[in-house]
């Protein structure tokens, strides 16, 4: 029997035209971490919750240099409008092989955006290094990078290692107490830095995107780093009179 026969998507796992659906994950560090070790990442690196952006003694409980923040974002009619008008003047990704600054998934499997968001983290950056070698992550990195995007998602759909560790998890945490009425409109969005430059990684836009250049002795959770993504996105809301955006923001670090 071939792999696809023994893992057949159940009807609840499908949309009304066939395509993939699964349960929303949570963006809290229990999740992540079981997701993230259940892939591959060497248990010597954590997902930390970041309560706080700007007060000193919150962000000084998590550990320096952070290598990653994987943050969820309601999308508001201010920063959807902001994303549409980048986008347009963006084309669809075309990057391929081993010279490229990131991996980038584009997403097409519904509801998968906070473990491709987590695998963005994982895979991309300075965690590399705590890929554990010969597992399911290194496998996912090493396919994805030959390939062009159409082709790399494909491979994500079709990855049964990925759909699993996916599922693993759909139980822990609140995730069951999340309808998918309160997810609705929700993005997971992927910061990490590579080549001196602040990425934010998306699947559900054109491409990575380059928000800028960050210092040597600068982080994703430095202020300069938080001023170019998140805060960006905050600034395009409350300029637009939105107030108190609520988001959900986890950061990926060593353990102390």
């Amino acid at each position: 029997m071939s792999s696809s026969e023994q893992h057949q998507p159940d009807a609840q796992a499908v949309t009304s035209d066939g395509k993939k659906k699964w349960i929303m994950l949570e963006n809290n560090p229990e999740v992540m971490n079981r997701l993230a070790t259940k892939l591959g990442l060497s248990s010597d690196l954590e997902f930390y919750d970041v309560y706080s952006l700007d007060d000193p003694d919150l962000l000084a409980i998590i550990p320096r240099p952070v290598l990653a923040l994987l943050v969820i974002i309601p999308l508001t009619p201010a920063w959807a409008q902001d994303r549409e008008k980048e986008d347009a003047t963006m084309s669809d990704y075309s990057g391929v092989g081993p010279d490229e600054p990131v991996v980038w998934f584009k997403q097409t499997i519904g509801n998968a955006c906070g473990s491709i968001g987590m695998l963005h983290s994982a895979i991309n950056g300075p965690a590399v290094d705590f890929i554990t070698p010969g597992s399911d992550l290194a496998a996912i990195r090493e396919a994805a990078i030959p390939l062009h995007m159409e082709e790399r998602a494909q491979m994500l759909y079709d990855s049964v290692p990925f759909e699993k560790a996916h599922k693993s998890v759909e139980q822990v945490g609140d995730t069951l107490a999340e309808t998918e009425a309160e997810h609705r409109g929700q993005h997971f969005v992927t910061y990490i830095k590579e080549r001196g430059r602040l990425w934010e990684l998306e699947g559900s836009r054109k491409g990575p995107i380059d928000r800028g250049s960050l210092g040597d002795d600068e982080d994703v959770l430095s202020p300069r780093a938080l001023e170019l993504g998140i805060k960006r996105i905050m600034k395009v809301d409350s300029d637009a009179g939105g107030r108190d955006l609520r988001f959900s923001c986890i950061a990926l670090a060593q353990k102390w």
